[in-house]
């Protein structure tokens, strides 16, 4: 790099080290370790670096909300990155840079840079920045303070672009508490790095910085009720990191169990329900189509968008809480029509039937292609897709996607017409995805040879996202007449409603008389020992996402299959090292 190059700046600041750097985004939640920064993602091209010192260059974040969470949780400890460049707009790890700033007086530069200036610096092995340049020359002046320890009162943002309401200024002014002060100071510096000239009203909020990622998380919320926090309107909240009811009994540390508990009480005290879910459109407070919400959540928010035809920008953990206590939020993304349009066609070229493992390996794959644009899925028409289809292609697209929602061609709301599908078609570059590449992506997620015989399954996680009534229903029909090995566990997560309907209707006795362990409240991004066994090596998953970010987050070894895969699992204690006959080329497309 032999000229600087010039970057925007979103948030300031100055920094001087080695980078580190990678052309693929990188989710920190699931991917980096909150406590010392490194990176766990064993599926990135960074896996065992350590971003804490350096300067990170990634394209953007991409999968999880609660990126946010994780760089708050590393600038609190003192683990962070020197600065943070994207080549994209990135709001998740931005977010989380600015609510340290703003409460806790921490912070580091973060900048965008064109592509091309991105593809460039990632040649650089040492680099400054300051202001709105980033170079190759060393030594910072004496004079210069580090970034880490940034005072939000040395930076006073200039919010006259944005039209404020009477409520957003008395909300600014402190009038109604510090806490809705704060809340808004973030919604407006949000705004502006965005480009947002307006706020709008927001129906309902689903917060998921409830997830207890260590002590900056609970540090964050007590803050809050410190400064008498409440929500203004409907808010509901996301999976914890334990059973609340049942943590104790099941032998959670309580070293995680009490500051998670304590966690969860703190958003309660605000007023937020006791939801735990990390399924909300599953409950009967889900949202109407039309209906604007601020969702976090990665897998909810574009289930909300694409499926219910709700919108909701992709929130990142912390702006959720902010909007929930002022009851305003940004009007921009998918709350904006013409943000809504897909950007390209991804077709599916399958002649053949396929089981229910289809939905998450198009899904991660779409992902994984769409980046940052809203795809339309075709070749799809016609065929019968489950409400439980669609939760799992959106949590796997989710997974590797930064963008906020998808369409399938015949099948979700705002593509159901030939009119609105060849609405979303026009002007949109074409990509085709055929079994060859399903069952490329099969063998990554297995990562084993043809003809190697069997393998021995400890764990079977089910529902990530939280299990449905309707599969649980299945999973019952499943399991009737047969018998669960001794030494395989069989686990599932589902929301507390769901639980008591199940309960009432009998299956959770069936299913627990077959050998299932039911958890509520958690998700499996969140579970560990001694749920998942301590002797355990390898777990069985039907979860594009869990297959994803399982082996990072357990240490354990990580297969994927089908539902019906899963449960002949876990009555013969083993799976067949062989992929499901419709990914198995045989000549056809």
């Amino acid at each position: 790099m032999d000229d600087p190059i010039e970057a925007r700046v979103l948030i300031p600041g100055i920094a001087e080290g080695d980078l580190i750097g990678s052309n693929v985004a990188l989710s920190f939640w699931g991917g980096v370790d909150p406590k010392t920064g490194t990176v766990i993602d064993t599926h990135h091209p960074l896996v065992g670096k350590s971003v804490a010192g350096k300067i990170l260059a990634i394209p953007s974040g991409r999968g999880s909300c609660t990126g946010s969470g994780v760089i708050l949780e590393l600038l609190l400890n003192g683990s962070q990155p020197s600065a943070l460049v994207f080549a994209r707009e990135e709001m998740i790890l931005t977010l989380g840079v600015l609510i340290a700033e703003e409460m806790f007086q921490r912070s580091i530069p973060v900048l965008q840079v064109p592509m091309a200036s991105f593809n460039k610096l990632l040649q650089s092995n040492h680099v400054r920045i300051s202001g709105t340049q980033i170079s190759n020359s060393k030594g910072l002046p004496d004079s210069t303070t580090p970034s880490s320890l940034f005072g939000s009162s040395l930076y006073q943002p200039d919010f006259s672009t944005i039209q404020l309401s009477p409520l957003d200024r008395e909300l600014l002014n402190g009038s109604h508490g510090k806490a809705a002060q704060v809340a808004m100071r973030v919604i407006l510096r949000t705004a502006t790095i965005q480009g947002v000239t307006e706020l709008i009203n927001v129906k309902q909020a689903h917060i998921d910085c409830c997830i207890y990622t260590g002590p900056a998380t609970l540090q964050f919320a007590q803050t809050l009720c410190q400064w008498g926090a409440k929500v203004r309107i409907p808010t509901s909240l996301n999976s914890i990191s334990i059973d609340r009811r049942l943590w104790r009994s099941q032998g959670v540390d309580p070293a995680l169990g009490e500051p998670s508990e304590k966690l969860a009480q703190a958003y309660i005290e605000m007023g937020a329900q006791p939801t735990f879910t990390c399924a909300p459109y599953l409950l009967d407070t889900a949202p109407q189509p039309g209906d604007n919400i601020m969702w976090a959540e990665s897998n909810a928010v574009v289930f909300a968008n694409s499926v219910l035809g709700a919108r909701t920008i992709k929130c990142p953990d912390y702006l959720d809480v902010c909007v929930a206590l002022t009851g305003r939020s940004l009007n921009t993304g998918c709350h904006l029509t013409e943000n809504r349009k897909a950007r390209i066609e991804i077709h599916l070229d399958l002649a053949v039937d396929a089981d229910d493992s289809l939905f998450p390996l198009l899904g991660y794959i779409t992902g994984d292609i769409a980046a940052d644009s809203v795809p339309i899925i075709t070749g799809l028409e016609g065929k019968i897709v489950s409400t439980e289809d669609l939760k799992a292609f959106g949590a796997a697209f989710a997974t590797t996607s930064s963008a906020p929602m998808f369409h399938i061609a015949g099948i979700t709301i705002e593509a159901r017409s030939t009119e609105d599908t060849e609405a979303h078609l026009r002007d949109t570059a074409k990509v085709r995805v055929s079994r060859s590449d399903l069952a490329e992506q099969w063998q990554r997620f297995n990562g084993y040879a043809e003809g190697e015989g069997q393998t021995h399954i400890d764990l079977v996680s089910l529902g990530n996202p939280h299990f449905s009534y309707a599969e649980l229903v299945k999973l019952m029909q499943l399991c009737s007449q047969r018998s669960k090995s001794e030494n395989t566990a069989l686990v599932v997560t589902c929301n507390r409603d769901t639980y008591s309907r199940a309960a009432k209707d009998g299956l959770i006795t069936t299913l627990e008389e077959f050998g299932v362990q039911i958890v509520t409240d958690t998700c499996w991004c969140m579970m560990q020992e001694p749920i998942i066994p301590l002797q355990s090596k390898t777990i069985l998953t039907n979860s594009a996402k869990y297959a994803h970010y399982g082996k990072g987050l357990t240490g354990r070894q990580i297969r994927f299959g089908g539902l019906v895969q899963c449960v002949e699992a876990a009555c013969s204690g083993q799976v067949v090292n062989r992929m499901p006959f419709w990914l198995v080329d045989t000549g056809s497309a």
